[in-house]
């Protein structure tokens, strides 16, 4: 028993066992051959289709048919994977050039696997198929055994076209992947035409003729030459193909989608941005399509001032009405070894193939004329002794050997001769058999000068790809045109753009009423709530809202709750620390200015974009100095114009420039106004207002019940550098509780 035990080693074994495997599906399963464009599972199926029959003029036979035949005889695999694949072949959407011709449910576009079962539908192939199957049976290709060795089926199809190239392919193998998109036959024709009349030409000339991927479908090539360029040229990268669409009657009606994009799928994406609030100015969604309109997805703008262009690019971004294809010219060559080709060795190395098919055609053509004219000179020579040859058959115990002998004739001529039936001794057969010597002898001549030319040789292969670019070429579907580049609508750009007023309560509630004439104070709150504060704002724009211990929160004014009802804790959207609560609020454009400050009299400007947090959290803006607090932020309508006023509540003014602020991001920031520090540790002197005005703006200081209004004359008295102590205000406005601007 030990002597038939193979010792080795787990590493040698593994190493050997994957490798095999690993070229096993590289060669056998997955990348489509350089020849015929071809998987094997595609040519076994093309193969027993036509040995059953079926060709495009024969009537259809049951899938199953078809499967049973491809699987008991060539390819031992499953038969769903089998089925799909002719499926697959047969779906005008998925196939350029569709090789099988499919009567039932073979899938649609919106659901291309779901096809009926193969025992529903019924098949036969495609006139196109005659293109790889024509000269099968003419010694063009070679023959291998089955997988049980008891049938012989065709190693490559004879590819009257790079089929290759016309149909394209996907695989994924071992290490290695291939995705070949398919082309226009007439483009592709016209690239080998200009190839054997010119073999040197390079790829700029090739790019003349072909000009990019041909896909199933009207949908645009929006990559450009360049990078088209790029791809051939390397045998690698990316195109993006884009929806075609058109505006009817203030209607954005979408004709056609990218190669194996569902419109139902592009209906669910854009009903789902809908549902989200994300396309506020789509008002309706509709799918048009029928027979005569395969695709027809009708969008309705909510009304005609809707930027459709903009629109669209956002739904090219978003959805699949644009996609990417990756290019991998991966395939295995006539050396049976896989590798990334460019455009350029493709078609010349598909014309070595077809150059070397058709030389092997016509000499097994030309054996076939010469053994023809064999018997013919056999039989010839039997006609000129009639009478002799008859009684030599009739005398002769081995009349075949005499006849040999007595003519000089083969043992070929010989069984011709006897083979003869006595209604063929007619003179008028003689005369048959001499024409049909003539025209052999011609064709033999015919034959010989073609392939002993190179020139004659590559023009008959011309010849021929014209005739098949005459039979089954056709226009160009998919068009190659450089578009903008789709990019998605920012949310501000998505939201609909409407004033708010958001009003603040003393325990953190917050609503968002429509319109900016909202008096807040006058609002209904709960028990023991009331008014804190308000800010203009729109529903496209970011709320910050700001604590006790100076940080900052944002939240998009859109989603705040409606002022109908009396709002929501702001707790509920936001995580501030224990014992934090809510201050202040306020919102404007990304670009805006924004005084922060503290009542200790120290603050700094910002950009209201620099203030923007995502964490619930928020995050740390103003530094408080040690016992003090958080003042309500003020916007500058103007930062070149602006100065700033600040009172402190014994009465001091001080009003400045606001360029004398420095600019931050966070931190405590620079002295507003001068406060004795003995004073500020024990508050009983710290800022109780700041106000940005213009000085062609008056300014209202107000003292409990009592108010007085410094107009500009006024406000000269109280300028001064920042960081002074400011002026005393006049009496009986010492203690002051609120600066208010006030427009002239």
């Amino acid at each position: 028993m030990s002597d038939i035990i193979e010792r080795k080693s787990l590493t040698e074994f593994t190493e050997k066992a994957y490798l095999d495997y690993s070229m096993y599906v590289i060669l056998d399963r997955a990348l489509p051959h350089i020849a015929d464009g071809f998987k094997p599972v595609q040519r076994r199926i093309v193969y027993a289709m036509s040995e059953l029959g079926l060709k495009a003029t024969a009537k259809y036979k049951k899938s199953a048919r078809t499967v049973g035949d491809v699987l008991g005889k060539f390819h031992p695999h499953g038969d769903s994977a089998c089925y799909e694949a002719m499926v697959l072949m047969a779906q005008p959407f998925s196939y350029r050039y569709p090789l099988v011709d499919g009567q039932g449910n073979w899938g649609s576009t919106d659901d291309p696997k779901s096809f009926a079962a193969m025992r529903y539908t019924e098949a036969r192939l495609s006139a196109y198929a005659e293109l790889l199957l024509a000269e099968l049976q003419q010694g063009t290709v070679d023959w291998v055994d089955n997988f049980d060795a008891t049938l012989q089926e065709p190693a490559l199809l004879p590819a009257k076209l790079p089929n290759v190239l016309l149909n394209g392919a996907t695989g994924i193998a071992v290490g290695m992947a291939s995705d070949i998109l398919p082309h226009n036959l007439t483009e592709v024709a016209n690239a080998c035409i200009h190839l054997l009349e010119y073999p040197d030409a390079d790829l700029a000339a090739i790019l003349e003729f072909i000009k990019g991927p041909d896909f199933p479908t009207q949908a645009e090539i929006i990559s450009s030459k360049e990078v088209l360029a790029s791809i051939y040229a390397t045998g690698g990268g990316s195109i993006k193909m884009r929806a075609v669409y058109r505006v009817e009657k203030q209607q954005i009606v979408i004709t056609a989608l990218p190669y194996q994009v569902s419109g139902a799928k592009v209906m669910e994406q854009i009903a789902l941005q809908m549902q989200q609030k994300k396309l506020p100015m789509v008002e309706d969604l509709r799918d048009e399509s029928d027979h005569l309109h395969p695709t027809r997805i009708v969008i309705i703008p909510r009304s005609n001032r809707v930027d459709v262009e903009g629109l669209m690019l956002h739904l090219f971004a978003t959805t699949d009405l644009e996609r990417s294809y990756r290019v991998n010219f991966n395939m295995v060559g006539l050396d049976g070894k896989p590798r990334v080709k460019n455009l350029l060795d493709i078609l010349n190395e598909w014309l070595t193939f077809r150059l070397h098919t058709v030389t092997r055609r016509l000499q097994h053509r030309l054996q076939k004329v010469l053994d023809r004219l064999h018997v013919l000179q056999g039989l010839l020579i039997a006609y000129l002794n009639l009478d002799e040859v008859i009684a030599v058959i009739r005398e002769a115990d081995e009349p075949k050997q005499a006849l040999m002998t007595r003519f000089g004739l083969s043992e070929r001529q010989a069984d011709a001769i006897l083979e003869t039936k006595l209604r063929h001794l007619a003179k008028l057969e003689e005369i048959k058999l001499r024409a049909e010597a003539d025209e052999l002898k011609a064709e033999q001549l015919s034959l010989q000068e073609i392939l002993g030319s190179s020139a004659r040789l590559r023009h008959l292969v011309k010849e021929e790809i014209i005739a098949a670019r005459e039979q089954y070429g056709d226009v160009r579907r998919s068009p190659i045109i450089e578009r903008e580049t789709s990019q998605a609508l920012k949310e501000e750009d998505i939201l609909p753009n409407e004033p708010i007023t958001v009003i603040l309560s003393e325990k953190g509630w917050v609503r968002a009423a429509k319109g900016h004439d909202v008096a807040g104070h006058e609002l209904g709150y709960k028990a023991g709530d009331a008014f804190k504060a308000q800010t203009n704002a729109r529903t496209n724009q970011l709320v910050l809202f700001f604590d006790s211990e100076g940080k900052v929160y944002s939240l998009p004014g859109h989603a705040l709750p409606s002022a109908r009802g009396q709002g929501e804790p702001l707790t509920g959207k936001l995580n501030p620390a224990d014992g934090m609560a809510f201050t202040a609020l306020i919102s404007g454009e990304p670009e805006d200015w924004v005084l922060l400050t503290s009542d200790a009299g120290y603050g700094f400007l910002t950009q209201l974009k620099e203030l923007y947090v995502k964490n619930r959290n928020g995050k740390a803006c103003l530094k408080l100095p040690a016992n003090s607090q958080v003042l309500p932020p003020r916007l500058l309508a103007s930062k070149a114009e602006a100065h700033i006023a600040c009172a402190t509540n014994t009465g001091r003014l001080l009003l400045f420039a606001s360029n004398e602020l420095p600019e931050l991001a966070r931190g405590k920031g620079n002295k507003l106004i001068n406060i004795p520090a003995a004073k500020l540790a024990h508050r009983e002197e710290f800022v109780i207002d700041v106000q940005v005005l213009t000085l062609e703006e008056s300014l209202m200081v107000c003292a409990g019940k009592r108010h007085f209004t410094l107009k500009k004359a006024d406000l000269q008295h109280y300028l001064g550098e920042r960081g002074r102590r400011g002026n005393r205000l006049p009496r009986g406005l010492q203690n002051v509780t609120a600066l208010k601007v006030i427009q002239n």
